[in-house]
């Protein structure tokens, strides 16, 4: 009897298909109409993305979107292919690999089908979000299953939900930072992450546990899916590795949307303060991108950069992310094989 192959379905956030604008309007209608990203009643969201953020973005995101476009097209897109490739050729012909965007193309559909096509006995999906959040690995997870579920035979199913303290993305990360260290004396790291709603935390929360606060100084059980507390235990790992002490380093979050509280600092606020406390020389990391995108290369990469040096501010460099590093997709073996 042949052997059963193992399926593994790597899983992202998604990209336009072009940085023409109704490309991206199309992406941003389909990203943000999503009830785990913007966990408003459904009509409230319907009206609010198709009526006013939807047409009024996608003229502006459009022109950043055609900041980062490379002739192989979105580096999101063109590096998940990348370790697709070579982690199917580290895992050898008993794995098959699939590549799946919760929103545009690739689909998580077409992923899936062509793991069914190719027969695997049980599918491992790793969701490319290192810390837990309902509105990313939430969201691809529910997905998966949507699909899975019309399936008349549906294979046993395993998930990689969170990674943001494996080792070996913690070393590819730090291996990216200690290649500029080397070549500038930086006086600050920023840890710069994605942010989210507070009501979100606090929806997760495991008996209130989450106060958004110094709680998050600490992780535990009780807050292993505290999405900012993942990121503080990511960050002081990541300080760990590259030799730095608490004061010189800040954890802190972007991309905000809307009128309501995300969860704090907000990285474009300290960002504007550290000139004044002598801190002129800054190294930012974006931990919560496995790849180069919109919210790395152009809004911590430039955006960021021109704001900390209108500020007073003399050096502000973007450690790259991940892409297709060796020691990430080493990690991304490791951690299907011990799934």
């Amino acid at each position: 009897m042949q052997k059963e192959k193992i399926g593994v379905l790597l899983v992202n956030l998604g990209t336009p298909d072009s940085p023409s604008t109704s490309d991206v309007r199309k992406y941003l209608r389909q990203f943000l109409m999503d009830g785990r990203v913007i966990d408003i009643p459904f009509l409230s969201r319907f009206l609010l993305v198709q009526g006013i953020i939807a047409p009024l973005r996608a003229p502006k995101s459009a022109k950043e979107y055609a900041k980062l476009w490379v002739e192989r097209g979105s580096p999101l897109k063109f590096y998940g292919y990348d370790v697709r490739d070579s982690l199917q050729e580290l895992l050898g012909p008993g794995y098959k690999v699939a590549l799946g965007m919760r929103y545009q193309n690739p689909s998580i559909e077409e992923a899936l089908n062509e793991l069914k096509a190719a027969s695997v006995s049980r599918i491992i999906v790793i969701s490319l979000f290192p810390q837990y959040a309902s509105a990313s690995t939430g969201s691809a997870v529910q997905e998966v299953n949507d699909v899975v579920n019309k399936w008349q035979v549906i294979p046993s199913m395993s998930y990689i939900n969170q990674f943001m303290d494996h080792p070996k993305f913690i070393q590819a990360f730090a291996e990216n930072g200690l290649k500029l260290m080397e070549t500038t004396d930086y006086d600050h790291v920023v840890f710069s992450y994605h942010g989210l709603p507070e009501r979100q935390i606090k929806k997760g929360s495991d008996g209130n546990q989450c106060q958004l606060g110094s709680c998050c100084n600490k992780f535990h059980e009780k807050n292993r899916y505290c999405y900012r507390a993942q990121c503080f235990y990511t960050s002081r790992l990541l300080a760990e590795k590259l030799g730095l002490r608490e004061d010189q380093y800040t954890i802190s979050f972007q991309s905000r949307l809307g009128k309501d509280p995300w969860i704090k600092p907000y990285t474009d606020e300290i960002l504007k303060d550290l000139p004044e406390k002598g801190i002129k020389k800054v190294l930012a990391y974006s931990p919560a991108f496995i790849a180069d995108c919109l919210e790395t290369t152009v809004e911590v990469g430039e955006q960021f950069k021109e704001e900390f040096m209108e500020a007073g501010g003399e050096v502000w460099d973007l450690v790259p992310s991940l892409n297709n590093s060796p020691t990430w997709i080493e990690g991304l073996k490791e951690m299907v094989e011990n799934a």
